[in-house]
């Protein structure tokens, strides 16, 4: 009877810790999805900023010389720019601007790089 007593008591202090150690790895994987979803929403946003840096410096570039646009073509620009190197074509990145498809054309016009078209002869003197 007593040794009953012993081994239910060992037991019992043992499933206590048991229960402390289960809720702390719980709330270890929880610290863990938050974590995980945090680190998540900042890459989206610095890869966003990159985007549009990216295409910043390309308007800048293709623009030296020029004065600074506004900040709406600017902007609609970029919007533009970002579309079209995500591979959407004039038509739908103009249904998605709400602007005409020639005036997306000529937006791209500059930033479209043309394809060299000639042929190379095997046996050019």
């Amino acid at each position: 009877m007593e040794w009953t007593l012993v081994i239910l008591f060992g037991a019992a202090v043992l499933l206590f810790i048991l229960s402390f150690s289960k809720k702390d790895s719980v709330k270890v994987d929880e610290q863990m999805e938050q974590l995980a979803s945090t680190f998540g929403d900042e890459m989206n946003v610095l890869q966003e900023k990159i985007r549009n840096i990216e295409i910043d410096a390309e308007i800048t570039a293709q623009e030296a010389g020029v004065l600074a646009m506004s900040s709406e073509k600017r902007s609609l620009l970029r919007e533009v720019l970002d579309l079209h190197k995500r591979g959407y074509s004039s038509e739908s990145i103009a249904l998605k601007t709400k602007y005409p498809e020639n005036e997306i054309e000529i937006l791209l016009t500059p930033y479209i790089k043309t394809k060299n078209e000639r042929r190379t002869v095997a046996n050019d003197i």
